[in-house]
């Protein structure tokens, strides 16, 4: 079964670094700049073993115990790993030391938890600040007009490296409404970077998954979120 799925998972992951580079030439901006994410939730070891081998090793999970598994499972490689979905706080200690990323600090108390445990357990997470540029109710994240004062809070974080912001369109399949929603991130980021006394440089941006990364990129995402794309024509492909 594995000789059968390399050679799809290879074309899609090839096809996928060939929609990164065309939408970053669009922008004029290198693909190198570009972090592709592979959320890998519905997909089985095995065949995140096959997208390792092909050089992707930078994964995403969105459940805090399914990534758990996942790196206990995946020990033997090296991978860096995201979370990119909701973390809980009595999630955070098990979580921290498995975990390059975080993508989706969504409250100062979970900003204030991450930041307290890493100093415990002597870890420095890279983290992002989720915001909810949509204003959907079924998205989680900050509002904007509370970010200056989280971002003040959280330039006083002394055990995690606040990178930046992270989003998600409103809604799947409106690619007008996604450019919207990314452009008002990338907007927001300029703007906190402006306040007086700023100490966070917020240079990564996550948005963007499969069914709209491009429009991401021309927005100027840094890190992309990518399931469905990489995974189409294998069982249990959905994103």
């Amino acid at each position: 079964m594995l000789d059968a799925i390399r050679p799809i998972l290879e074309r899609n992951l090839n096809h996928v670094r060939q929609r990164i580079a065309d939408a970053a030439a669009r922008c004029n901006h290198s693909p190198k700049e570009i972090t592709l994410v592979a959320i890998t939730k519905y997909v089985d070891v095995n065949i995140i073993r096959e997208l390792l081998d092909l050089g992707q090793c930078a994964l995403g999970e969105s459940r805090p115990q399914q990534l758990w598994e996942r790196v206990e499972a995946l020990r033997d490689r090296k991978i860096e790993w995201h979370l990119v979905g909701p973390l809980q706080k009595n999630k955070v200690r098990k979580t921290l030391p498995l975990v390059q990323w975080i993508h989706s600090v969504d409250s100062v108390g979970l900003l204030e938890a991450v930041d307290r445990v890493a100093g415990e357990l002597g870890v420095r997470p890279k983290v992002l600040l989720e915001v909810n540029v949509s204003g959907h109710p079924a998205k989680h994240g900050f509002h904007p007009n509370e970010m200056p004062e989280v971002v003040t809070r959280a330039a006083m974080c002394q055990n995690i490296v606040v990178c930046g912001l992270m989003a998600m369109a409103g809604v799947e399949g409106d690619l007008e409404g996604a450019r919207r929603d990314f452009r008002a991130l990338r907007k927001l980021r300029d703007e906190l970077r402006e306040l007086p006394g700023t100490r966070l440089a917020l240079t990564e941006l996550s948005m963007g998954m499969s069914g709209d990364f491009e429009i991401a990129i021309e927005e100027g995402a840094t890190m992309i979120r990518v399931g469905s794309a990489l995974f189409e024509g294998l069982p249990q492909s959905e994103e």
